[in-house]
């Protein structure tokens, strides 16, 4: 949708072929270009950051979209969940290595869920064992968390908007999560390239979007509760020293 509407677009993507193919297969509609990593290993993560901030001044829009619930081998190499690494940690640390690139006019989109649990400030370390589905949603509230805490800390922009794209769109992890096809998937595209560039919702950081309402709404109360936020945010940043420090 991006494209069509002639916007240059950085592709992600973890597997090398079927990145390349996304890339052959837009690129004859307008400017794409790809970047490949692995956001369950946070050393790809930092390096992905790294690539696109050598190959570009500015970013207008950032999109934190990629999701796990249930996977092989749980466990990361750096230790943390993966449901918490690659929905949780990955998106904190592209969004801080990736905004000197964004202005105050930039966006970042945080993909949340319906699917919100209290913070196990133990699990997110990688301290305490989860159930696939309890791991997915608190990681899901701890994205919603932390863009609040950025939000109010960053007042002047870049506009930072948490979204449930919809519940059960028809994805893969949808489909081998919960074993359906799932509703359209155009759905959860149509809202992220609304937030991304409409105008409409140039003042709405901080807020959350609730696409099963077609509204904002009110995510899980503990993302509601500043004081909250801004602990989960703490943890964050110290993870995030950590893992640049290593």
């Amino acid at each position: 949708m991006l494209v069509q509407q002639g916007h240059h677009v950085l592709l992600h993507g973890r597997n090398a072929e079927k990145l390349e193919n996304v890339r052959i297969e837009f690129a004859t509609q307008g400017a794409v270009e790809s970047y490949i990593a692995d956001l369950s290993d946070m050393a790809s993560v930092l390096s992905l950051a790294d690539k696109v901030s050598n190959d570009h001044d500015s970013i207008d829009v950032l999109i934190n979209n990629a999701g796990v619930l249930k996977a092989p081998q749980t466990i990361t190499n750096d230790g943390f969940d993966i449901r918490f690494a690659v929905n949780t940690i990955a998106p904190y640390l592209l969004t801080k290595k990736l905004l000197p690139l964004l202005s105050k006019f930039g966006r970042i989109i945080n993909l949340s869920s319906a699917a919100q649990a209290p913070v196990d400030l133990d699990a997110l370390k990688g301290n305490t064992d989860l159930a696939d589905m309890e791991a997915y949603s608190q990681s899901k509230l701890a994205i919603t968390m932390w863009s609040n805490a950025l939000a109010q800390a960053l007042p002047d922009g870049p506009v930072i908007i948490s979204v449930n794209p919809g519940s059960l769109l028809g994805s893969k992890m949808v489909k081998e999560g919960f074993g359906i096809a799932g509703h359209d998937i155009s759905i959860g595209a149509e809202i992220l390239t609304k937030l991304s560039i409409n105008s409409e919702f140039s003042d709405k950081t901080g807020q959350y979007f609730d696409n099963d309402k077609g509204q904002f709404s009110s995510p899980h109360q503990n993302a509601l509760d500043k004081e909250k936020c801004r602990s989960i945010m703490s943890e964050m940043e110290q993870i995030r020293l950590r893992l640049e420090q290593a």
